[in-house]
């Protein structure tokens, strides 16, 4: 997370943003109630820049842009950011002088991910499997989309809660038997190094279908993953199914993996575009006994719970979430 601000302690409104690889996700949020209003979602392919794209938002919702919060899909470490799964490159400092902005934060998209977790209603979470929460245990946060993305959550001794952003989507995939196997040497005949996200995103989805293709001998066209979702959800396809039940299946492998790494007896959070489409199948498929399946400490993995978000805009509640402690931070150093 980096801020570059010349006075964090604001009252009034801010503009927050969620910016993955296909869409950028803007609003408007109150500083005394935290309400989102003014939502407006952009293709980020529309845009040739970050300005450009907020620019827009400026201007079509006429909003002042004075502070502003974005969670972004890539790495945060330092003050030249540059997006993994789209071509934006940009200087944190460079654009906040450039807008002429008071405010400027810039945060991983999932470590936003992390910070929405705290504000989610049960109605807003679908479990899948486990006992229940412990609330004061680490969480963890995975999400399906152009990317994969990961983060964990963790509580502070003061009550603070605390982000922790990572790259956690580019570990190596796990096969686990014959099929995947071949699944693995078809992707790296492809991509040469077979990483999770290659596997569990929207064009792992698309990949899937030809490795399972190729895997079964057969000569199939190139599906989208919005398609191969429809196909399989149709039942119309047993390609397109076998394809989403390996997905859910690697899912669950790599979710128990992100269980055990930090005991995230608070659960596993799953976000992102995929799941909650396809929702239908996940219940039926081997997502958790896969995530189940770890040998000596299978029965760590079966108490945590897992639960997809099904919350809209959750992204920028989370941004929202980081801004707000920022901020209540920044006015008690002060006192």
């Amino acid at each position: 997370m980096v801020t570059d601000t010349t006075n964090i302690n604001i009252e009034g409104h801010a503009v927050v943003a969620d910016i993955g690889g296909t869409n950028a996700r803007f609003c408007r949020i109150n500083l005394a109630t935290f309400e989102l209003d003014r939502i407006q979602v952009f293709a980020c392919a529309d845009y040739p820049t970050l300005n450009d794209v907020m620019e827009a938002y400026r201007d079509e919702q006429k909003v002042a842009l004075e502070h502003v919060a974005i969670a972004i899909a890539c790495p945060v470490d330092s003050d030249q950011i540059d997006m993994t799964n789209h071509h934006w490159q940009f200087s944190i400092r460079g654009v906040r002088k450039s807008m002429g902005l008071k405010t400027f934060i810039v945060l991983n998209d999932f470590a936003a991910a992390a910070m929405s977790l705290v504000t989610l209603e049960p109605h807003e979470l679908k479990q899948i499997g486990g006992g229940k929460i412990d609330p004061k245990a680490p969480k963890a946060v995975l999400g399906a989309g152009t990317g994969l993305g990961v983060g964990h959550l963790v509580k502070m001794p003061d009550g603070r809660v605390m982000p922790l952003p990572g790259e956690g989507g580019h570990v190596d995939w796990a096969p686990t038997n014959e099929k995947e196997w071949a699944i693995h040497r078809f992707i790296a005949n492809r991509f040469g190094r077979v990483s999770a996200e290659r596997v569990l995103s929207g064009p792992g989805l698309e990949t899937l279908y030809l490795a399972l293709a190729d895997y079964h001998g057969r000569n199939v066209v190139p599906l989208s993953a919005a398609k191969i979702g429809q196909r399989a959800l149709s039942g119309i396809d047993t390609l397109a199914v076998e394809t989403v039940n390996q997905f859910f299946a690697s899912l669950g492998s790599f979710a128990g993996n992100l269980a055990l790494t930090l005991n995230t007896y608070g659960g596993v959070y799953i976000a992102g575009g995929v799941v909650p489409k396809l929702m239908g199948l996940m219940t039926t498929s081997n997502f958790r006994a896969r995530f189940e399946h770890k040998g000596r400490f299978c029965k760590v993995a079966e108490a945590i719970p897992c639960f997809v978000i099904t919350a809209e805009y959750a992204g920028l509640r989370g941004v929202g979430q980081y801004l707000k402690q920022t901020l209540q931070q920044s006015k008690k150093s002060k006192l």
